[in-house]
């Protein structure tokens, strides 16, 4: 199986890549590291990505910014930076990546928990997250070639909750979130939205 992992280098694409690469070839490509670059905000970026990748059977998108900040403090800027990479990048990865997907083949997305269990300051990434989820439900209807479209939904990251200077114990580590993903390129079912704990992954 040919897999390419988007955001390859980031906090749980680079946890999602070693894990896939125990079982299948994959294909790396992120924002500014070789040997693929993509800006999943820019579709002539993903249009070039996929001419150059060309077939596969499955991708694996860990890539996309949404702005955590509260409501009062939230820019047009904010908001549309979270629509047009977040929520817009990955459904034009789906868009645009149809044609060059195996027939059988998946495609499993990246949302969050905040869609449903929000906090303040996560306004724009709830938004973003219950956009996300919608779509894949709704896509997954009419994807052709028995092509299966999910998205996973992690809660925090333990990884992160470091990064942030924040306590560590209310997260999942990276490398069990990234079973989530295989867990959902090696399953049957499309349209789902795969909560990290409820998997058991």
């Amino acid at each position: 199986m040919k897999v390419l992992v988007i955001g390859s280098t980031g906090t749980l694409g680079l946890p999602i890549t070693h894990a896939l690469e125990e079982k299948y070839e994959v294909v790396r490509a992120s924002h500014s590291r070789a040997p693929h670059k993509v800006d999943i905000a820019d579709p002539a970026s993903i249009k070039q990505l996929f001419a150059k990748v060309g077939k596969v059977d499955a991708v694996v998108c860990a890539a996309g910014h949404a702005t955590f900040r509260p409501l009062a403090s939230l820019t047009d800027d904010d908001i549309q930076l979270s629509i047009r990479s977040k929520l817009l990048g990955q459904v034009n990865l789906v868009r645009l990546g149809l044609e060059f997907i195996n027939k059988g083949g998946s495609i499993t997305l990246s949302g969050g928990m905040l869609s449903r269990a929000p906090m303040p300051g996560a306004a724009a990434v709830s938004m973003v997250n219950a956009g996300l989820e919608g779509f894949v439900r709704a896509a997954a209807l009419e994807l052709p070639r028995s092509i299966r479209l999910n998205l996973v939904a992690p809660g925090w990251v333990r990884e992160t909750l470091l990064s942030l200077n924040m306590d560590p114990s209310a997260g999942t580590p990276a490398d069990l979130v990234a079973q989530s993903y295989v867990y959902a390129v090696e399953s049957t079912f499309t349209g789902q939205v795969i909560d990290v704990v409820a998997a058991g992954r």
